[in-house]
């Protein structure tokens, strides 16, 4: 038998060696024993060493672990385990948990890391419920909230309900309402029971600008499965709001001579009381009519934020509100900073960055929180260098200020990022090819695209692409048109290049071309040319590009000009004539407290 070492007790003839100084006394902790230990068990329970549980699945696979471990980290595991009575044989049931997740979740238990993949996300997320584990369900909604599209948004609101998660119902609602129009025209829509559609198209704030789209989706949900669905209809109808559709449009083919509604008297009931209520507005536009279900407006609240310069002519930049369905501008916020063109940003869904520039300082950065009960701009953390004339693009939730030039030096070939969860600036480290003053900025596919640009003397047709997982920017394929200033808009995985400048050797002319980059292909191909040349800011919206205002070299625009992918034809729609200049926009979801001001 090995004796037991014994501490030997110190003597000295020296008296008072630790006479106290007046130190206190101090508390230190051991962080990395911490780590070790908890290391150290999970390599005891991977050789199933000291083990006094057994935690079996319904496969019959066997998960061996430490009830003190357990029971320290899960309270579901607290909760069994202290309530065992002396002598239970540790093997427990783990019922309805597959066992490769079990598996992850005990590592987790041990390790404090969870690896959570498109693959095992729908499992973990009701087993960490299950157990208890509030750090693992977190994150899985988190990954998933990530992970909304339009094609799989339904299917993720269905699982949330389920499973009662609330965060993630909220989330996967939010993107269904904002993203409407596309999310009916997936094959989950067309799944969906009658509840679920009146449920979808009665709600007053989903974000539909045309209500003949809601008629349109109703329509193509009846005629998917007709024989069944057909009694449908009217009930369906009901929460159609006739009333809001133009009037041409009902009485065109879309609506009145649609062959599911003629053979369907109730349905045609509608139909007369949506012209009704024209020919009383329009007849005695000074009454005013009672409001039903089907003649009130929705209260979607997504509009254009954009960026303008002061009339006066003193520095000064604005911001308002547009409505894309009413055609109105709303109320206006001032900017504290003075500068002569100014770029919108949009992070997180409600924090609006301002980028502008002048002849004298151009770091300059104001926030707008459109959470805020009353928002106003306020400054926030300056760039690193002083830019003037520079793109701006959005990735990941993080600000881009590409190229540029300083006053009095040459063009800029480099970038900059904004990260505002710790409101800091970083200077890329790589470098594009060239410098590049007025570039136009994409973001395509998790890559930032500079897009043309202006190289003294000329403009520029190169174009090139950053990738962040990589730190480095490669050139793509150059646009067949060279481009200062072009506005970017991306839409169904395709780059658009719209108007910009094309400058040669100190002449200046305004573009009215356009050409759009497939990233599969790697070419540009021309489209359709606007109807005037402009230099103008883009915004992507309910499936159409819009190219708002803008200047033709000569005098600024008071006009709108719309593109749709599907006809490839632009349209044109007038803008308010008080504005002087636009230089940035932003698609964002006016809160409702702020939609009445």
């Amino acid at each position: 038998m090995e004796s037991v070492k014994h501490v030997i007790p110190w003597t000295s003839r020296l008296k008072k060696v630790l006479k106290s100084n007046g130190c206190k006394s101090t508390i230190y902790t051991n962080s990395c024993d911490t780590h070790s230990f908890f290391e150290f068990l999970q390599c005891l329970r991977n050789e199933e060493k000291l083990c006094d549980i057994k935690l079996e699945t319904d496969d019959g696979v066997i998960v061996c672990a430490h009830k003190v471990v357990l029971v320290s980290v899960c309270p579901y595991f607290r909760t069994m385990i202290t309530s065992f009575a002396e002598g239970d044989k540790y093997v427990v049931n783990i019922r309805d948990i597959d066992s490769n997740i079990l598996q992850l979740l005990i590592d987790f238990i041990y390790t404090g890391k969870i690896m959570v993949t498109e693959q095992n996300v729908m499992g973990l997320l009701p087993a960490a419920k299950l157990l208890q584990l509030d750090y693992v369900k977190g994150v899985c909604v988190e990954f998933l909230q990530k992970q909304l599209n339009t094609s799989n948004c339904l299917g993720i609101k269905e699982f949330a309900e389920f499973y009662n998660c609330s965060d993630l119902l909220s989330s996967s609602e939010e993107y269904i309402k904002t993203h409407f129009l596309k999310v009916v025209e997936v094959d989950e829509f067309l799944s969906l029971s009658t509840e679920e559609v009146i449920n979808l198209i009665s709600r007053d704030d989903i974000n539909v600008p045309f209500e003949e789209k809601i008629f349109e989706c109703v329509i193509n949900w009846v005629k998917h499965e007709l024989d069944c669905r057909y009694d449908s209809l009217s009930k369906l109808m009901e929460h159609v709001r006739l009333s809001l559709a133009p009037e041409e449009c009902i009485i065109s083919k879309n609506i009145a001579d649609e062959p599911l509604i003629k053979n369907n008297p109730k349905c045609e009931d509608f139909v007369i009381e949506a012209l009704n209520f024209h020919f009383i507005v329009k007849k005695f536009p000074h009454i005013t009519m009672p409001q039903t279900i089907r003649n009130s407006p929705r209260q979607t609240g997504l509009k254009f934020l954009l960026a303008m310069c002061d009339p006066s002519g003193i520095g000064k930049c604005y911001t308002s509100w547009y409505d894309p369905v009413t055609k109105l501008l709303h109320k206006t916020k001032k900017m504290n900073m003075e500068c002569e063109l100014c770029g919108l940003a949009l992070i997180k869904d409600h924090l609006v960055f301002a980028l502008g520039y002048n002849y004298f300082h151009s770091r300059s950065i104001e926030m707008l929180d459109l959470s805020s009960q009353s928002p106003h701009w306020k400054p926030t953390v300056d760039m690193l260098v002083d830019r003037n004339r520079f793109g701006v693009g959005v990735l990941d939730d993080r600000i881009y200020a590409v190229g540029g030039d300083i006053i009095g030096d040459s063009q800029l070939n480099s970038a900059e990022v904004f990260d505002v969860s710790v409101q800091e600036w970083r200077l890329i480290s790589s470098r594009m090819s060239t410098g590049r003053i007025n570039p136009g900025v994409g973001v395509l596919d998790n890559l930032l695209y500079a897009v043309g640009g202006y190289k003294y003397p000329f403009s520029l047709k190169s174009v090139e692409c950053y990738d962040p997982s990589l730190n480095t920017w490669t050139p793509v394929t150059q646009m067949s048109t060279s481009r200062r200033a072009p506005g970017i808009g991306v839409l169904d995985g395709k780059m658009y290049a719209i108007g910009g400048d094309c400058q040669d050797d100190g002449s200046s002319v305004a573009l009215k071309s356009v050409e759009a980059y497939t990233p599969i292909d790697k070419v540009w191909s021309f489209i359709p040319d606007m109807h005037f040349c402009r230099v103008a800011p883009i915004i992507t919206f309910n499936g159409l590009l819009y190219v708002i205002g803008g200047f033709d070299g000569s005098t600024n625009l008071d006009s709108v000009e719309i593109y749709d992918t599907k006809n490839n034809t632009w349209t044109m729609e007038p803008f308010p004539t008080s504005v002087n200049g636009i230089y940035g926009a932003v698609v964002i979801n006016l809160p409702s407290h702020l939609r009445n001001d």
